[in-house]
């Protein structure tokens, strides 16, 4: 029972840093551009350049925070992410030249990309197999909450004409960063497990033993299809697509990503028993099947020659079902990959998926805007197509995981090992 009750006061203090992190995400990143490019003169190649450099931050700091969290733990992982990312932040704020700009923007990036993983990793140690679900639901509930929160006030905050402005705004995160670290550093996790009794693993070894979980893998496939198709395109290809297509204002751009919010945050929970008493490969495939759905209704609004009230209508909801799929795939992503990891490698299986996710991000906008841009119609049947894509990646990923990896819940009394599966994934 003591334990019960530690894990959960863990839990609560992860939830409270995942929401930390998403509000000082939410409160800078909308304005970077402006405030780079426009606020400090720097102009749009160096901003441009900023947002090429969390990208690339990221891609190179994920791999090793893998194997960090393996041999050290999360939390100590985390600390140093969020003490970075606070370095970055008040950086960012005082600098004036783009030397400087650029070296604060990799600080920034890299500690929140380190951030994710590190609090997911957390997530599955304070975790059972019935709880997990809910627990990342949770998580991803609050994150949306944070950034809606965090972008709402920094736009009151900020005024192009005053770089006092930002240079408040990026301290106030910074500050959120460091008061994370302090509510952070009174976190008592659970004893992890770990792999005892063997030599240590290089960083080559640990990767080659991931690349070797043909479900990891298929998963992975699978995760980089669902990020580019779904968040690559939010604020590039189909924003641009709706702009030039559907005739959609930027205020309603707006209005469509506030719609986006709402329906994760209204339905999150709702549809969270739904997924949890169903197989999971069949909760992604049918994601795959509504996503596909919102590609059609955002192919009507551009190109179905409607009035301009119901094209902007459609394409909002087109939005709305994309929360919808989002919803469904946050309470089953994440515990998927916390179950197909060995013990003690679950750090190493997060960042790994998170690392795909950051590719598929950078990959999405740079290909799916100039598409949406100027061929309309090729980019909608593009995007419908990865959709279904996703489904069957999803029903052919069931065929390799176990009954307890695909349904949990259906496993009665039995226990998944904590921050692994209870059996090997199923090999060809």
């Amino acid at each position: 029972m003591n334990v019960t009750r530690a894990m959960g006061a863990a839990m609560r203090r992860i939830h409270v840093g995942n929401a930390l992190s998403a509000f000082g995400l939410g409160f800078t990143v909308p304005y970077l551009y402006v405030y780079v490019a426009q606020v400090r003169g720097l102009g749009p190649v160096t901003a441009g350049m900023v947002l090429a450099v969390f990208a690339v931050a990221a891609l190179i700091v994920l791999p090793l925070a893998g194997r960090a969290i393996v041999r050290r733990g999360p939390l100590p992982v985390l600390l140093a992410a969020l003490l970075t990312a606070a370095v970055g932040s008040l950086g960012l704020g005082l600098s004036a030249s783009a030397p400087t700009v650029l070296l604060s923007a990799a600080a920034l990036g890299a500690g929140q990309a380190v951030m994710q993983p590190a609090l997911a990793t957390m997530i599955v140690d304070c975790s059972g197999p019935e709880t997990r679900s809910r627990a990342f639901a949770t998580q991803f509930f609050l994150q949306n909450l944070g950034l809606g929160v965090g972008g709402l006030i920094g736009g009151h905050l900020v005024d192009p004409t005053k770089a006092g402005s930002f240079t408040l705004l990026f301290s106030i995160e910074a500050a959120m960063f460091l008061l994370l670290v302090v509510v952070m550093s009174t976190v008592r996790m659970p004893r992890s497990p770990r792999i005892d009794g063997t030599p240590a693993q290089s960083a080559k070894g640990s990767w080659k033993q991931l690349l070797g979980n043909r479900a990891m893998v298929q998963l992975c496939v699978l995760g980089f299809v669902l990020f580019f198709a779904c968040y690559g395109q939010f604020e590039s290809g189909l924003s641009a697509y709706g702009v030039e297509a559907a005739g959609i204002s930027t205020s309603t751009l707006g209005t469509a990503l506030a719609a986006n919010t709402l329906m994760i945050v209204v339905a999150q929970f709702a549809v969270l028993r739904f997924v949890e008493r169903r197989k999971r490969s069949r909760v992604i495939a049918s994601v795959g099947l509504i996503w596909a759905v919102a590609w059609a209704v955002a192919g009507y609004a551009g190109l179905g020659g409607a009035s301009q009230e119901v094209a902007t209508a459609a394409f909002v909801s087109t939005y709305a079902l994309f929360g919808l799929g989002e919803a469904m795939l946050s309470p089953t992503l994440a515990p998927l990959v916390a179950d197909l990891a060995p013990a003690g490698m679950a750090g190493q299986y997060n960042s790994a998926f998170a690392l795909v996710k950051q590719l598929a991000l950078a990959v999405g906008p740079a290909v799916g805007g100039p598409l949406a841009a100027s061929l309309h119609a090729p980019y909608i049947v593009v995007f419908l197509l990865f959709s279904l894509g996703i489904t069957v990646l999803a029903l052919r990923l069931g065929r390799q995981l176990t009954s307890v990896q695909d349904q949990p819940s259906a496993a009665g009394s039995r226990v998944v090992a904590q921050g692994g599966a209870e059996q090997a994934p199923a090999r060809a």
